[in-house]
């Protein structure tokens, strides 16, 4: 497996992640109203999901899982591979479901969401990182 990508990867995620907490308004209502923050927050957000389905695959490679159909079900495939939890799965599931709507309906964003998104689950990408970095690393021990 190559490691340097996975590592590469992971790099950039934590710079996503940094530079949302960076510039996660107070509250929902000074989301609503600041459109940096709104359009720096969701290219990270989208960015950090992207980047996690990318590590997915990647690591799905070496794996006899079956290629996934969807983003999501990338997540699931990990799970049943041994790579992360299946609680993880379906937070980061629900990541996907929020990149999507960032990516095709821009204008259909409740921004409300996004700012618990930001406060309360970009632990969620931390611990993806977390069991990814475990599993590269039982793996590469093997």
């Amino acid at each position: 497996m190559a490691t340097t990508v996975i590592e590469e990867k992971l790099e950039s995620l934590r710079r996503c992640l940094a530079r949302i907490r960076l510039k996660r308004p107070d509250s929902a209502e000074a989301l609503k109203a600041d459109l940096d923050s709104q359009d720096i927050i969701s290219v990270n957000l989208t960015r950090a999901v992207q980047l996690c389905v990318d590590i997915a695959a990647h690591l799905l490679t070496a794996t006899d899982q079956p290629p996934p159909d969807t983003m999501g079900d990338s997540f699931d495939r990990m799970v049943s591979a041994g790579l992360i939890s299946q609680a993880l799965a379906g937070r980061m599931k629900a990541a996907v479901g929020f990149r999507n709507i960032a990516v095709h309906s821009y204008r259909q964003i409740d921004w409300d969401i996004v700012h618990a998104i930001v406060n309360n689950h970009l632990e969620d990408f931390e611990a993806f990182a977390s069991q990814v970095l475990v599993s590269s690393n039982s793996k590469n021990n093997s």
